[in-house]
């Protein structure tokens, strides 16, 4: 369970702080680059953007939206999120 620590009369949770990325970044680039997909041909059947793709990546984005991960994992024919440890696997 997580640890309640209170500020200024507010209750907060500790929570898992990635430091750089979302997890979920490093099981997309696995499940992307394991399909042997171009981000164009991505972008064409999930609606999401090359350049979105690409930042997530190599770009300055640190925790992307859920809509746009499903969609993108959904195209690779990853439909179930696990998250254990920090850590996030998508399977079929």
């Amino acid at each position: 369970m997580a640890k309640r620590a209170k500020s200024r009369g507010h209750i907060t949770y500790k929570s898992y702080l990635f430091v750089d990325k979302d997890p979920v970044i490093d099981a997309l680039r696995t499940a992307v680059s394991g399909a042997k997909m171009k981000y164009s041909a991505i972008r064409n059947e999930s609606g999401v953007s090359a350049t979105t793709i690409h930042n997530w990546f190599h770009g300055k984005t640190r925790r992307p939206q859920f809509a746009t991960v499903a969609a993108v994992a959904r195209v690779l024919g990853k439909t179930t999120f696990k998250v254990s440890a920090g850590k996030v696997n998508l399977s079929d």
